[in-house]
């Protein structure tokens, strides 16, 4: 099991960083993510870098608990974004298919950032 955590840490640190990175170099991609009651430019660029200061603290052993824990809840709370656009007569991205499945894996990378969670020692 610690070879599998290890494996996550390393692609969730690198698939964090760069979905953060890119809420900045491509913000447009994100605004239909952002229902329209909320500041799209304020939320786009916060989670942004919430999302890359998460991946970066996974590849620093003493954060790494710590950022994998704040994925975790960043991702149940980004989960009622994902039902709300499958509700959506365009989803954001693609068909109601798309969208409708990209629930599901949201649970599934949950399950993969706890077994990080569970999985990581100080040393």
């Amino acid at each position: 099991m610690e070879i599998l955590s290890l494996i996550l840490k390393i692609v969730y640190g690198a698939f964090f960083c760069f979905a953060g990175v890119m809420h900045f170099i491509k913000p447009a991609f994100f605004k239909d993510f952002i229902p329209e009651f909320f500041p799209k430019k304020l939320v786009n660029y916060g989670v942004g870098f919430i999302e890359f200061a998460l991946g970066l603290g996974l590849f620093f052993n003493p954060l790494t608990k710590h950022a994998s824990l704040g994925i975790l809840i960043l991702l149940i709370i980004l989960l009622p974004i994902h039902v709300w656009d499958y509700t959506k007569k365009k989803p954001a991205i693609g068909s109601k298919n798309l969208a409708i499945i990209r629930i599901p894996i949201q649970f599934l990378f949950m399950y993969g950032i706890y077994i990080v969670y569970q999985n990581h020692s100080y040393i």
